[in-house]
């Protein structure tokens, strides 16, 4: 069964706050969850089922849901990852067109930046890879070094490439009042800044913040009665890479399932998207995606993100135009939530007038989940506008 107009973006929030040391974690949960019931004219009582994933605290959406006062009659806690709220938007869209809800409200949130983030250690210890792993105290930003080292082996990519990226995602942010990092940046300055896990600098790494989003899927009917411009779910597609035993590739991700999966189920190429929220843990992320979700050839996404290719308007592919992980904000060190909120920004002509694309009419939110060099949760869905 295909999920292409089952289901509607009709709200969508993303806190304001990147630095929040006077609100618990269910707090933020909650200040988000009103955020987008009230952009889509819903309340509480509206929702009947209910979306989250690790970073809900207690029984996860047992406990949000007493928390939020919920009544639902539908709940899913799938965890992969920063991926998690991309597979949420399409497995709200699978429930709703089966029937068992109609309202599909989507929670993310956290403060890793005030302390106060839960890790998941001792399940990462327990994992059946922990002890061929974590004894090694392997880091995150290692582990995307290894990718990043490894792409450049086979491919000929330059540090330089990579911090393109970087240079676009800043040139949005600065329209972006709530961005972490609101200036703009040249290549020398990311190429400058101090090497954290050679090749991969400071300045090709995330930010830490606080905060959250959520958003509210609806069925046809319940859009039709809104006063409210939705986004139309028109295709997903998910996918778990791994290490194959050992047998692993590092210059690919698992977009190159979940991509192909979600276009063909949208009925449209990369070819006919106007814009990509595209997961920016590091500026590596963002260059093997591109690839692998078929903008271009493997191996040639170094030239395709040169010469401003990424920005907005005007670039080959303008991405991320909130500044993205890169710049603005990464919640709970889990950044799908806000790839999916700004393709909506995009799609309602809500983005910032200087980063707006003109017409946008097709958009792609990608997110990954895990690493690059072990194992992840990609997922990739295609956003129409409501009459697309």
């Amino acid at each position: 069964m295909s999920i292409r107009g089952t289901a509607f973006v009709a709200g969508a929030f993303e806190h304001p706050r990147r630095e929040i040391p006077d609100r618990t974690i269910p707090q933020i949960h909650g200040e988000v969850a009103m955020g987008a019931l009230a952009d889509a004219g819903l309340t509480l009582a509206d929702v009947d089922g209910y979306f989250c994933a690790g970073d809900a605290p207690g029984l996860g959406g047992m406990s949000m849901a007493e928390y939020l006062g919920l009544h639902v009659r539908h709940i899913d806690a799938t965890e992969t990852g920063g991926s998690s709220y991309v597979v949420h938007v399409g497995h709200a869209a699978q429930a709703i067109a089966a029937g068992k809800c109609s309202v599909a409200l989507i929670t993310l949130a956290g403060n890793p930046r005030s302390g106060g983030f839960e890790g998941g250690g001792r399940a990462f210890a327990s994992a059946p890879e922990g002890g061929f792993e974590t004894v090694w105290g392997p880091t995150i930003v290692a582990n995307y070094a290894l990718a990043a080292q490894r792409h450049m082996y086979e491919f000929g990519t330059t540090s330089a490439q990579l911090a393109e990226i970087k240079v676009a995602a800043a040139a949005h942010a600065q329209h972006n009042p709530n961005a972490m990092l609101p200036r703009p940046v040249t290549i020398e300055e990311v190429l400058e800044s101090p090497m954290v896990a050679d090749p991969l600098h400071r300045l090709d790494c995330c930010v830490i913040t606080d905060g959250g989003g959520a958003l509210v899927v609806v069925s046809p009917e319940v859009a039709r009665d809104l006063d409210r411009s939705c986004v139309k779910v028109l295709g997903a597609g998910e996918a778990v890479k791994h290490t194959d035993n050992g047998r692993v590739d590092l210059t690919y991700t698992g977009a190159v399932w979940s991509g192909p999966r979600a276009f063909e189920e949208a009925g449209v190429t990369p070819g006919d998207i106007d814009y990509a929220s595209i997961y920016d843990s590091f500026t590596i992320t963002v260059l093997e995606t591109i690839e692998d979700l078929g903008f271009c050839e493997k191996g040639k996404g170094g030239a395709f993100v040169a010469d401003g290719g990424l920005q907005s308007p005007n670039g080959r592919l303008p991405f991320n135009t909130d500044g993205g992980g890169l710049c603005n904000n990464h919640p709970a060190n889990r950044g799908g939530m806000t790839k999916v909120i700004e393709a909506v920004r995009q799609l309602r002509d809500e983005a910032h007038p200087a980063v707006q694309v003109p017409d946008c009419q097709l958009a792609v939110a990608h997110g990954t989940g895990g690493s690059l060099a072990t194992r992840m949760g990609s997922a990739t869905l295609v956003l129409g506008r409501e009459d697309a």
